[in-house]
């Protein structure tokens, strides 16, 4: 069965996809850098990479857009942008009538990621309503970042998307966490990578039968509760029924920007701005 007639059968209204899954998550790549170094054989490395990632749109958004229409599915799915010469790890929204409808880039690449992808701004601090639900995303080690989540949450996302390619149990902890404190349902998606035995590699400093990246896909209830275990080591459609109305009951003790705020005390500043190095003013 492939995948569309999956989603299909599912039923499902929103399906949320993995980090970097169009365009791929180059795990254990190092690009030929050492400190202070680049190597022309890393310089070729980025080159491939960089044709393998996507125009946004593009021809790639078209198929996808086709694919939110055949299943009648908003699909956010984690993608690497091309933008001029730099690349962007970015999520796109789709929606099954409308096609492409926005899209966040990652604001903060983590560690050696930033040797290859750029930083997005607050431009796309993306938060739409949807058949499914008002919908937001963060991606990977943005979910870490508190004053990215209190943006979020007061953009009031009730369907909190996280793409990764963390696959730790803390991870886990990390998803019960934001759901019980934003009051929402949570959906991370998490690729799985075979072992660079099975991929024919060489990753130095790691065991070559152990996967790259095992996945973890889960759904969580907006009081921390598991509705879909981790789908690890295996690829496959995780699914739950959620209830939007539960968020209303769930933010009876805790509006995280709502009762429980003290804008007296604390409060939050998000510049939205697009950032252009070079502007033409005419």
């Amino acid at each position: 069965m492939s995948f569309a007639d999956q989603i299909v059968e599912s039923k499902a209204s929103l399906v949320v996809m993995p980090e970097a899954l169009v365009g791929g998550y180059p795990k254990g790549e190092m690009f030929g850098t050492r400190l202070g170094y680049r190597s022309e054989e890393g310089r070729q490395t980025f080159a491939r990479y960089y044709h393998n990632a996507i125009d946004v749109p593009g021809p790639e958004t078209g198929e996808l857009a086709q694919l939110a229409r055949v299943t009648n599915a908003v699909l956010v799915i984690g993608v690497i942008e091309r933008g001029g010469s730099s690349l962007y790890c970015s999520v796109l929204f789709f929606d099954p009538e409308k096609g492409l409808v926005g899209k966040h880039r990652k604001l903060m690449p983590t560690g050696t990621e930033r040797l290859i992808w750029g930083q997005g701004d607050g431009s796309t601090l993306t938060a739409l309503d949807s058949k499914a639900g008002r919908i937001g995303a963060a991606i990977c080690w943005e979910n870490h970042m508190p004053l990215f989540r209190t943006a979020m949450y007061a953009k009031g996302v009730q369907l909190w998307c996280a793409p990764t390619v963390d696959e730790r149990e803390i991870w886990q902890c990390s998803m019960r966490h934001i759901a019980h404190e934003g009051r929402c349902f949570v959906v991370s998606a998490c690729q799985v990578q075979p072992s660079p035995r099975a991929l024919g590699i060489e990753v130095p400093g790691w065991d070559a039968d152990r996967p790259l990246i095992k996945g973890g896909s889960t759904i969580i209830g907006p009081m921390g509760d598991v509705l879909a275990e981790p789908l690890l080591n295996q690829t496959g459609l995780v699914t739950a029924t959620v209830d939007l109305e539960a968020l209303v009951r769930a933010r009876y003790d805790f509006d995280v920007v709502g009762h429980y705020a003290r804008p007296d005390v604390f409060t939050l500043s998000v510049d939205e701005r697009s950032k252009e190095t070079v502007r033409f003013l005419k």
